[in-house]
């Protein structure tokens, strides 16, 4: 009889068998070995763009506060407008940092071994998947990812502005970015408006601690950054919870893989990415998800 490490198939040449023929394993066995390690993608794009996500909001922050919260008249218009900008903005950068310091559900490295495979009780005629770039035994719906250098589990795609791939860990976090994102560039867009508005029927000396041609060129520079971020923000919004709600990634919607895992509401999707049952904590970047019972997860293909 063949050993186990000769049922051992490489993605390339693998090919699947029927949806019985699957072995199933728990989720903590698949995390076991990297769930306290520290994440973090050295990759000098990411970095870059994670750095500029960054200065951005900084900007965004240093004009809404000296150019038309501080010099405004209105105390209570300014109050209120400062903290809920800060609040906000304060909301998206945690959640970037969740979403770029979380492992997203990577797959351990080089466990296809002989003794691990034989630890799985393989049947005769059954194989399991292994992906020869990572030499990791590779579970159901998890891809991987050239830049990570991983197998990662629910890949939907490798985002450069988090500087991390997108996936089952870190999906929720990625969301709310995405969401608090889209809300402070919508205020802030707001806020320009009623501020133009004022300056047109005031003296436009009086109306920023600025002089008339800097205040112009922050405020239009800010204008640009909000709607070209409430855009691509609301748009990556969108088709995250779409889809969530159709629990399908993005991967697997580009490969139009045949679906081979159990249908579920969309409530149930929610819950299993943001954690149950619905609280404010849904909408928290310091909340982890409590998914209930463990997952599990195939192996066999």
């Amino acid at each position: 009889m063949r050993s186990p490490v000769h049922r051992c198939r490489d993605t390339e040449r693998g090919n699947c068998l029927q949806p019985e023929q699957r072995i199933p394993i728990s989720k903590d066995v698949i995390t076991a070995s990297s769930a306290s390690a520290m994440w973090f993608i050295k990759d000098a794009c990411g970095i870059v763009c994670a750095v500029i996500t960054w200065l951005l909001v900084v900007y965004a922050e240093f004009v809404v506060m000296f150019v038309m919260l501080l010099p405004a008249k209105d105390l209570t218009y300014s109050i209120i407008n400062g903290i809920v900008f800060n609040f906000l903005a304060f909301l998206a950068l945690a959640s970037h940092l969740r979403a770029m310091c979380t492992d997203p559900g990577a797959v351990p490295k080089g466990n296809a071994t002989r003794e691990y495979i034989e630890s799985l009780h393989l049947k005769p005629g059954q194989v399991v998947y292994k992906c020869p770039k990572c030499c990791s035994i590779k579970p159901d719906r998890a891809h991987h990812c050239s830049v990570c250098k991983r197998c990662i589990r629910k890949m939907d795609h490798h985002c450069p502005w988090v500087n991390n791939c997108v996936g089952e860990n870190n999906q929720k976090y990625f969301v709310l970015f995405t969401m608090y994102i889209a809300l402070v560039s919508l205020h802030c867009l707001v806020m320009v408006v009623f501020h133009f508005l004022y300056c047109f029927e005031d003296d436009w000396t009086k109306c920023s601690s600025f002089s008339p041609p800097a205040t112009v060129i922050l405020l239009i520079l800010l204008c640009f950054e909000g709607l070209l971020f409430l855009i691509f923000t609301s748009v990556m919004f969108g088709t995250q919870v779409h889809s969530i709600c159709t629990d399908e990634t993005g991967i697997e919607q580009l490969k139009k893989e045949e679906r081979r895992w159990a249908k579920k509401t969309k409530w149930m999707n929610m819950r299993a990415v943001f954690g149950h049952p619905f609280s404010f904590l849904w909408f928290s970047p310091f909340s982890t998800p409590d998914q209930g019972k463990a997952e599990t997860y195939q192996y066999v293909v």
